[in-house]
């Protein structure tokens, strides 16, 4: 798959991916699988547009409050021959009005959000801060929306800086969302998490399941694992000055 990405702004990385993976890994016990699929904050809208093509009976939504991004997403949309339905806003109070009905009406949602801490020092760049830090969108009314927003037994999957953990479960719980999967990203195996993956379900009672953590480098160089996850996702990206698109 080819993505159009910004030469001077957020660009996807391994976080996408990896979360792509850990999607793949968690939907393998549920057979047909289909209905409405949301990405939430689309970006250059590869995360929707990979699971889209895994599974093309769903039905993509891509939502994303930068409109250069927008653009992007409907660009890369179009080149890679998948049929998404775009829109422009923020999620926090976003009206989706579809099939005339704003509440239960996804069957999945995905995100890469911004989830670094407001306390963390910030990039200059406008388009950044808002593509990363968590106050732009902040997690609880992130998966408050996100409640309102999926059908029962709706499946949310999402990464997050670990550090917030006690923050994810305390709201998932208050939100009715139940963690069904779990799976930390470490830097190298002797180092500390720094990335969690997370599987929720809108009123499910199933128990938790952690995954196996998930190590993306040994020495300098990609472990075997990540380099499985860069050739399934199999991505190129071209990085282009906006006005030229």
């Amino acid at each position: 798959m080819l993505f159009y990405q910004p030469h001077n702004g957020y660009c996807y990385n391994s976080d996408t991916l990896v979360l792509f993976n850990f999607i793949k890994e968690n939907l393998k016990i549920f057979k047909n699988i289909q209905g409405n699929l949301l990405d939430i904050g689309s970006g250059s809208g590869i995360l929707g547009l990979l699971v889209a093509k895994e599974y093309p009976k769903l039905n993509l939504h891509s939502l994303e409050i930068q409109k250069e991004f927008v653009f992007l997403t409907k660009k890369n949309s179009q080149i890679n021959k998948i049929n998404s339905n775009v829109l422009s806003g923020n999620f926090q109070e976003y009206e989706f009005n579809i099939n005339g009905k704003d509440e239960d009406i996804f069957d999945m949602v995905v995100s890469n959000p911004p989830f670094y801490p407001s306390s963390v020092m910030q990039s200059e760049n406008e388009n950044l801060k808002k593509a990363r830090y968590n106050d732009s969108l902040p997690l609880e009314i992130l998966l408050q929306r996100t409640s309102k927003i999926l059908k029962d037994n709706g499946k949310f999957f999402f990464c997050y800086d670990v550090k917030l953990l006690d923050d994810i479960i305390f709201f998932c719980k208050k939100y009715r969302l139940n963690i069904e999967s779990l799976q930390f990203l470490h830097p190298k195996r002797d180092r500390k998490s720094s990335l969690i993956m997370v599987f929720v379900r809108k009123n499910s009672k199933s128990l938790l399941t952690v995954l196996p953590p998930l190590i993306m480098f040994e020495c300098e160089n990609f472990t075997e694992e990540m380099e499985d996850i860069y050739k399934m996702c199999n991505t190129y990206s071209i990085k282009v000055e906006m006005e030229i698109l």
